[in-house]
């Protein structure tokens, strides 16, 4: 996997890397790599604390400026709040013990994704050239954020298998998202990358059929937001002159 993976970057990038774009705004697909890092709010900020997220994206730039496109985050972070959540399984010193009778070693850190679609609008302003400026974008999709449970050594039964997603919290739900920034478009195709805030508005349910740590099922209806600063690196991959023909 990781050979096919050098190797498509290897053939991708020289569409990227050499390719010049003159003064006309023209019709191109672009692959993206992004990060981000969000502060919660609603109901998410009552469990986790700050979050990141790594992703792709793919957009399809009309000449018109107009952009459309899929996009897939994961979702990590490493502070719970809610610090109860396993307090059942501790003996009257604290500790959560292991299959042989030791302390058992057991990390709580969020966990989840993003997926959607999105529509927008380039406005071309303060760039080289139409196809950068400022960047406009407004998608739906489903957001998702669990506690992730790691027992080292796997030697907790109390957590293993099936039993750990009685304490996981799995939520989802469906969410819209917003975003603003600045793209540039390098003229000779060396530099390209966006950077811009975004925001996550979800309605989310609990999808466990009950958590353990409170022997009920969750059915209350959640408001979760997540805000951030976002940038990402863009692939571009268009014609060199949009009259004559592609550069390979």
């Amino acid at each position: 996997m990781r050979h096919k993976i050098t190797l498509l970057i290897l053939l991708v990038f020289p569409l990227a890397g050499f390719s010049q774009l003159n003064d006309t705004s023209i019709n191109m697909f672009q692959a993206n790599v992004n990060y981000s890092m969000h502060l919660p709010g609603g109901d998410l900020a009552e469990t986790f604390g700050m979050s990141h997220t790594v992703g792709l994206s793919v957009d399809f730039k009309h000449k018109s400026n107009w952009n459309f496109g899929l996009e897939y985050a994961y979702l990590f972070g490493g502070m719970i709040k809610d610090s109860t959540i396993l307090d059942h399984l501790k003996n009257s010193d604290g500790d959560i013990i292991n299959e042989y009778g030791e302390r058992g070693t057991i990390l709580i850190t969020e966990r989840g994704f993003y997926a959607g679609a999105h529509v927008g609008r380039l406005i071309p302003v303060l760039g080289p050239n139409p196809n950068s400026g400022i960047k406009v974008q407004v998608g739906a999709g489903l957001l998702e954020h669990h506690i992730h449970i790691e027992n080292r050594n796997n030697n907790v039964p109390a957590v293993l298998g099936d039993y750990k997603k009685g304490y996981d919290h799995r939520t989802n739900g469906f969410t819209l998202k917003e975003f603003i920034g600045y793209q540039f478009l390098d003229p000779n195709g060396y530099f390209n990358f966006y950077a811009g805030f975004e925001f996550y508005q979800a309605w989310t349910y609990n999808r466990r059929e009950m958590n353990f740590d409170t022997g009920m099922k969750d059915t209350e209806l959640k408001k979760d937001y997540l805000s951030g600063f976002r940038v990402g690196w863009i692939l571009p991959l268009y014609q060199k002159d949009p009259e004559d023909f592609y550069y390979y």
